[in-house]
């Protein structure tokens, strides 16, 4: 038996993305953002849900860029903080120690301690109730070269990235492989 909770913006998992934008005076900023994915594969975009009252969306505005960085477990309490306070009031990159890199495709920076990286350009805005989401084309993507598997290919456990539960506000990291897409499904298939 299911229980009603009501209506809910209830997806599990929630990813952990940080956004990455330059402010007008030039000062990168960091908005950790939950309401977010992949939403197209050509032209490659990713959208990202934004309250307008955020310093980031003000800054995407200007900018019509920002970069989504992908954190590792091993910085959790960076990542946090950086959904904590707002780039109205706070220098997030001087407190954490994380370093802004100036993004090659986009006016946007981005994490260089994250291990995944979107070079993303505004694609399309989009008002959803009292929030803004945001298409961004993705220009780039760059992975650390340490976390590719033995077959080229990025490897999720290497990568370390975590989710997010909106109901309980807390973080999980992510398990084992537990099968393979497009061949667990096989047995039904006649």
């Amino acid at each position: 038996m299911k229980r009603s909770i009501g209506a809910k913006p209830v997806a599990y998992p929630l990813p952990v993305f940080v956004i990455g934008t330059y402010n007008p005076d030039g000062v990168p900023d960091a908005m950790v953002a939950a309401w977010c994915g992949i939403c197209a594969s050509e032209p490659p975009c990713i959208a990202v849900t934004i309250n307008p009252n955020h310093q980031t969306f003000r800054n995407i505005r200007n900018t019509n860029a920002f970069t989504v960085s992908i954190p590792s477990s091993a910085y959790l309490a960076e990542t946090d903080y950086c959904g904590m306070v707002s780039g109205k009031d706070h220098a997030k990159f001087p407190v954490t120690g994380l370093s802004a890199v100036r993004a090659e495709h986009v006016n946007a920076p981005y994490i260089g301690e994250f291990p995944v990286v979107l070079e993303c350009r505004v694609f399309a805005w989009h008002e959803i109730g009292s929030a803004r989401q945001v298409i961004g084309e993705i220009l780039d993507t760059k992975i650390d070269e340490a976390v590719f598997g033995t077959d080229g290919k990025p490897d999720l456990q290497k990568i370390g990235t975590f989710a997010f539960d909106v109901m309980r506000m807390e973080y999980y990291s992510l398990g084992n492989t537990i099968g393979r897409a497009w061949d667990s499904g096989k047995k039904f298939i006649k």
